[in-house]
């Protein structure tokens, strides 16, 4: 390991756009793992700029701080992950993205109109849903959820 490949909380915080307390939460939340220099101070390899950079991008797509342990587990420890290991934890999420997308189209389509059921429009609901036949499939927004 080169001495570049090293870098402190400092600028990895810098580096990422986090807060030094939020890459120690990670830290506590076992996400990433900083060595310590000869002197105690954190040390955490270059590679984590990019973990970090997929923790901040799970988040603000829904996932949960275990979800997000979860696929972060399937990368090696102990040396910096490479394309192949990225693209499993690509392929691994294309599943739930394109979920999500497809639930987002949903709502955007049928936002202002029937999310069936829960009712927008009882006169509609009428000629769209006669005698609540949406209700045997549950309750709530059973459109948009269900697609």
């Amino acid at each position: 390991m080169k001495a570049s490949d090293i870098i402190s909380i400092g600028d990895l915080a810098a580096r990422t756009g986090l807060s030094v307390s939020a890459i120690r939460f990670y830290e506590a939340k076992g996400l990433i793992e900083p060595f310590r220099s000869a002197g105690g101070q954190r040390r955490f390899l270059r590679s984590d700029i990019r973990r970090l950079s997929f923790i901040r991008i799970a988040q603000a797509l829904g996932l949960s701080i275990e979800g997000i342990g979860t696929e972060l587990a399937k990368l090696p420890h102990g040396r910096t992950p490479n394309t192949a290991d990225w693209a499993k934890i690509s392929r691994a999420m294309r599943a739930m993205l394109n979920a999500k997308i497809a639930m987002l189209e949903r709502t955007r389509d049928r936002l202002d109109g029937c999310i069936g059921c829960g009712c927008l429009s009882l006169k509609k609901c009428a000629l769209y849903n006669p005698e609540d036949r949406v209700a045997a499939r549950g309750s709530g927004p059973i459109h948009v959820l269900e697609g």
